[in-house]
């Protein structure tokens, strides 16, 4: 009997210990979470459209032997500046010499012959007019001159198409620009017909040629929006693009189309475009990979989000906004093109509401929580 008694009272014990904790934890729920919230508002978004370029000089010139011959020498450091005019290259010369000499020869032979004939004509001149000579001698010496002056004019031009070819053994810079590594060395045999090698090539970069193409689409809507620019602002209808390099950051010249070519290729539906920066520091060189970036139209009013605000799953984008009691409510948005490490929300959200940035994985649809803004950095603004 004292056992049962004892029995009775500790299941007691416990019983009210049980209840007395529930009514403690029903009496002291948890606090709302701390969450953090940005604040949409309107505002006019651009929207850029990137493309991938390729880097080119201004002017690129490739450097090529123009005769055939041994290469005696280079001139200049590769990698290094050059001006125009500068001595690059020296072919070995002695046979073009040994062609000019043989044609001044072949000059001063003639010459000499014309001499003669002149001699001839102004001896037999005096002498037809008096009738002591035929008229046909004096026709055979006039024709005779006349021949001499005419190989007289043949051979200086031989001459001078043999001067020519002996320049060519000195090969100097067309422009002034940065030359790089050459592809012939002292020894090498170069200019032989019909691929004769590319001895090198100099760039003019004070300007940088961007090349790229853009779909039959994106060139619709940048005429559109070129269109429809105010014709009073010029500056509306000026087109000024960025170059993001390989580094990510932004080229700091902006840089202006040159031209669209004429046609749609049908392969690729794609168009080439070529825009010019300038390049005063010579920062740029030919062949760098580099994004391009126009803008194209502006969104009025528009709403951009950070990018962590919105929750993707199956194809559809929410959101939590926290009302005006502090109660978070789950929104469904419409997404549109991302600009920089925010969205553009077309649908879904007006300005003034709260959105949460931080802590959404301790938000729930209809609970309470405790919002506070968030400090948010350049990047992510």
């Amino acid at each position: 009997m004292r056992f049962n008694t004892i029995s009775l009272i500790v299941c007691l014990s416990f019983y009210l210990f049980a209840c007395s904790e529930k009514q403690a934890t029903q009496a002291t729920p948890p606090p709302p979470p701390d969450v953090s919230v940005v604040e949409t508002q309107a505002q006019d978004v651009p929207l850029f459209l990137e493309f991938v370029g390729q880097t080119g000089g201004l002017k690129d010139i490739a450097i090529r032997a123009r005769v055939e011959g041994f290469l005696e020498g280079l001139h200049f450091q590769e990698g290094g500046e050059v001006k125009k005019g500068d001595l690059l290259y020296i072919l070995e010369s002695q046979p073009f010499e040994e062609k000019v000499a043989a044609r001044m020869s072949a000059v001063a032979e003639v010459e000499t012959m014309l001499a003669k004939a002149k001699g001839d004509l102004d001896r037999i001149k005096p002498l037809a007019e008096i009738n002591a000579v035929s008229k046909s001698d004096l026709d055979e010496a006039m024709a005779a001159y006349e021949a001499t002056q005419s190989s007289l004019e043949a051979a200086k031009a031989t001459l001078r198409a043999a001067k020519i070819e002996l320049s060519y053994t000195k090969i100097y810079s067309p422009i002034d620009g940065i030359i790089g590594k050459t592809q012939a060395k002292v020894g090498d045999f170069v200019g032989r017909d019909p691929n004769p090698i590319i001895l090198n090539t100099v760039s003019q970069v004070d300007t940088i040629l961007v090349t790229f193409y853009i779909t039959e689409t994106q060139y619709l809507e940048l005429a559109r929006h070129i269109a429809g620019a105010d014709p009073e602002k010029t500056d509306d209808r000026k087109t000024s693009l960025e170059l993001i390099l390989v580094d990510g950051s932004v080229y700091k010249h902006k840089g202006q189309p040159d031209f669209v070519d004429r046609e749609v290729d049908t392969t690729t539906g794609a168009m080439l475009v070529q825009a010019s920066f300038p390049n005063p520091e010579k920062l740029l060189r030919p062949g760098q990979f580099v994004r391009v970036r126009i803008e194209g139209r502006v969104v009025k009013d528009g709403i951009l989000i950070p990018q962590r605000c919105v929750m993707e799953l199956q194809g559809l984008h929410n959101v939590f906004v926290v009302n005006a009691s502090n109660k978070a409510e789950i929104r469904e948005v419409t997404v549109g093109p991302k600009v920089g490490s925010n969205w553009l929300i077309t649908k879904g959200l007006k300005p003034g509401e709260r959105v949460v940035y931080e802590g959404l994985q301790k938000v729930k649809d209809g609970i309470e929580v405790k919002p506070t803004m968030a400090d948010l950095n350049p990047k992510d603004a």
